[in-house]
């Protein structure tokens, strides 16, 4: 692509790192109006997702998940104990790693807030085939993947 050539605007539109972030801060500002009524921030949604499918995990693992800083997600866990929303144990494979679990009350808040961001998906993907999504997951799989091995 020649810059010189291109209007800023016609080169934004055809940068998909453009619409990547302009989705992701979309996508954010629906859930995160959506999930607030329920006491809950994107950095903790990330945390709670993190924890839906795999029941322990330890903090740097749910950072990697939520892609947060480790540091962020500590004092986010801290914050989510303080409310009763997680608990911690030891792991039983390595006692040097504490692994962090979703409580009842930390469950019942996650599966109201999935049910908001279950109907922003609907909304957003109701005109796309299952194998349209499956075809831009796989693709968007593969550019994750691409830009971890820089």
């Amino acid at each position: 692509m020649n810059e010189k050539s291109d209007s800023p605007i016609e080169f934004k539109q055809n940068w998909p790192f453009f619409w990547i972030s302009q989705i992701n801060a979309a996508y954010t500002n629906a859930l995160e109006r959506r999930i607030k009524a329920y006491g809950i921030d994107i950095p903790r949604w990330r945390a709670m997702m993190s924890l839906y499918e795999d029941q322990y995990l330890s903090v740097s693992e749910i950072a990697e998940f939520s892609a947060q800083k480790l540091n962020t997600t500590t004092k986010v866990v801290q914050r989510m104990m303080n409310d009763g929303l997680v608990s911690t144990r030891v792991r039983p494979q390595d006692g040097r790693v504490t692994e962090v679990c979703l409580t009842d009350k930390g469950e019942k808040l996650r599966k109201q807030a999935f049910a908001e961001a279950q109907a922003i998906f609907d909304t957003t993907f109701d005109e796309l085939s299952e194998t349209d999504i499956q075809a831009l997951n796989s693709t968007l799989s593969q550019l994750h993947r691409r830009l971890k091995d820089q």
